[in-house]
């Protein structure tokens, strides 16, 4: 049986906890928070009780795109439909094709070029952003691209101050979606086989510390993560990504954590992502899940509408299973993937934010038709899976990152599911992966 929320005592002791932690990290030199509006958020009694109805959490992780990029048009939120170039002009956003030509560039360098120190306009200057006129980076998804997110969107949460944690790639950020740390990684390794510790010997990733040097180091960490938390709690956890040798493997995080990917749990917890929709059709989905796919990630160039059938059929999945009355699911892209967004990234510390991603609460107790303007970051998801599950925070960014609560509403009863179709895509799901530069 899963914990019930720790009472109000246990909160003020990890309340205590997070203070002291933040303190001594401060004086060693570990940490530069100083944003005052990542504060976790505070909610009535009766909506704390609440929370122990949710007894399955989702994280769902897509790939490389921006909030402007997807949701710039949807009603009511911070959204743009065109955006400044690096000459001083304002360019509409056009239309984005269903599969890309070919990637545009995401590293933590393009990152810091096209924020340019907060003013959003050098987009046009990432790598690929610019080829004979065309600027891939200024171009934008409609409903009519993306039916079913708009769905979801409309009928649940969506937020439009959702950062990636890390100023850069896939790599660390997917770290931070398990760690709310990267290990000080910036960028992706220097492979497009493997990133993690089974990586060949040669593969190396940029590292930054707290003083900002920066080495070159092997792509394998080992630092405790929220699946640490969760075994240690005897909590069930699962993390569902594609097997080496597949394409998807290179965003399976967990194969960059030392301890998890040479230890017992790699072959108990780690699975195949083809054997999620079983498992939440059956009711077996552990407390705690992690998914991320192949050519369904909509990573440039792979079809959109391909990634978007692939979600509805996971979502779908858990709607139809048992578990729908108890379950929060999560449905965020990675990083920006070079596409524009007009709202600068807040600076927390010499690593993140990088520009805002999408972001689609799904819960029967979301509320409905809300899009939600606070603060979110991918440590805020180990947030709210530790508040829920009672464990300790693991770093100062899951300790000040808002828990996501103020999306939900756990006194309406729980609302009947939203199940969507699938749409017959174009040209097939557009050109191989295998053409694109990045990650």
């Amino acid at each position: 049986m899963l914990k019930r929320l720790f009472s109000r005592a246990s909160l003020s002791v990890v309340c205590l906890f997070a203070v002291v932690l933040v303190v001594l990290m401060s004086a060693c030199g570990k940490s530069s928070f100083t944003n005052p509006k990542l504060q976790s958020l505070t909610l009535p009694q009766s909506q704390v009780a609440g929370f122990s109805k949710i007894e399955h959490i989702v994280f769902i992780v897509k790939e490389n795109r921006s909030f402007d990029h997807y949701f710039g048009k949807f009603p009511g939120t911070d959204g743009a439909t065109s955006g400044m170039t690096s000459n001083g002009t304002r360019v509409p956003l056009t239309h984005a094709p269903d599969s890309t030509p070919f990637d545009i560039g995401h590293s933590h360098y393009d990152v810091e070029r096209a924020v340019n120190g907060g003013r959003m306009d050098r987009f046009d200057l990432v790598e690929n952003g610019t080829i004979n006129g065309y600027m891939l980076p200024y171009t934008q998804m409609s409903e009519a691209d993306i039916p079913n997110y708009y769905a979801y969107a409309r009928e649940y949460v969506l937020g439009d101050r959702m950062f990636s944690s890390m100023a850069g790639g896939s790599f660390p950020n997917h770290l931070y979606s398990v760690g709310a740390q990267s290990g000080g990684a910036i960028d992706n390794p220097s492979s497009f086989q493997s990133w993690g510790c089974d990586a060949d010997d040669n593969v190396k990733v940029q590292v930054r510390d707290a003083q900002g040097n920066e080495t070159l180091q092997y792509p394998c960490f080992d630092f405790q993560t929220l699946v640490d938390s969760l075994q240690e709690a005897k909590v069930p956890w699962k993390y569902y990504a594609p097997p080496p040798g597949e394409v998807g493997y290179l965003w399976s995080a967990l194969s960059a954590i030392r301890h998890i990917r040479m230890g017992s749990l790699w072959n108990t917890n780690v699975v195949s992502d083809k054997s999620f929709v079983a498992d939440a059709e059956s009711g077996n989905l552990p407390a705690v899940s992690w998914i991320v796919s192949t050519e369904t990630s909509e990573h440039p160039n792979f079809s959109t509408c391909l990634g978007e059938n692939w979600t509805v059929q996971q979502i779908n999945a858990i709607m139809r299973g048992p578990d729908w009355n108890t379950t929060a699911i999560f449905v965020t892209w990675d990083d920006f993937g070079g596409f524009y967004d007009h709202v600068a990234p807040p600076t927390l510390d010499n690593l993140g934010f990088g520009p805002r991603v999408p972001l689609i609460v799904i819960s029967p107790y979301a509320k409905h038709g809300v899009v939600s303007h606070t603060m979110y970051e991918f440590s805020s998801f180990l947030t709210f899976t530790e508040k829920r599950f009672n464990l300790k925070p693991l770093t100062p960014r899951d300790i000040q990152a808002n828990d996501l609560l103020d999306a939900f509403d756990f006194n309406q009863s729980p609302r009947a599911p939203l199940m969507l179709n699938t749409r017959t895509c174009p040209n097939n799901g557009g050109p191989a992966f295998a053409t694109s530069k990045h990650r």
